[in-house]
């Protein structure tokens, strides 16, 4: 921020969800990753489709884009926003390493880091859980926004 007014608090210095009635709406992204590091065996199971409760990465791409539609009911202060996309993929990284991405988009006045954020752990989370009982060794790591685009703040790009 370039002033030293907190905007999630008000008069009294108690928490407050801000006020964007008087915000324009634009088009604006978010793109969040995370890595989920687990053993060769577990990604090979994940790969052919041979883990008990069904497909891994159909279910956590679901999860992913459920979650992002929820976050205003997870994160105390965020608005709920009107998403125009959401999208989960997935990528080897290597033998024992799962990268999940999260793009989300919205036509609105406030941005969707949080959902992207919300919708790449939510996704993560959801592998854990389907190969927990052959791996419970597994490590969900580098959660972070990669992009965000609209708003007044500008681009972000992580580099």
């Amino acid at each position: 921020m370039t002033d030293s007014h907190l905007t999630h608090f008000n008069a009294e210095g108690r928490a407050h969800m801000v006020d964007v009635s008087e915000k324009s709406a634009s088009d604006r992204s978010a793109t969040a990753a995370a890595t989920l590091r687990m053993r060769a065996e577990t990604l090979t199971l994940i790969r052919q489709g041979k883990m008990k409760k069904g497909d891994v990465l159909a279910v956590a791409q679901v999860a992913g884009i459920m979650a992002a539609k929820k976050t205003s009911d997870l994160i105390p202060m965020c608005h709920p926003l009107p998403l125009t996309k959401v999208d989960i993929s997935f990528s080897e990284r290597s033998e024992t390493e799962l990268d999940v991405e999260a793009t989300v988009k919205t036509t609105y006045v406030t941005g969707v880091e949080m959902e992207a954020l919300t919708a790449v752990t939510a996704a993560a989370l959801t592998v854990y859980d389907m190969c927990k009982a052959v791996d419970k060794g597994m490590v969900i790591a580098d959660v972070k926004l990669v992009e965000k685009t609209g708003g007044k703040s500008g681009d972000f790009r992580r580099t």
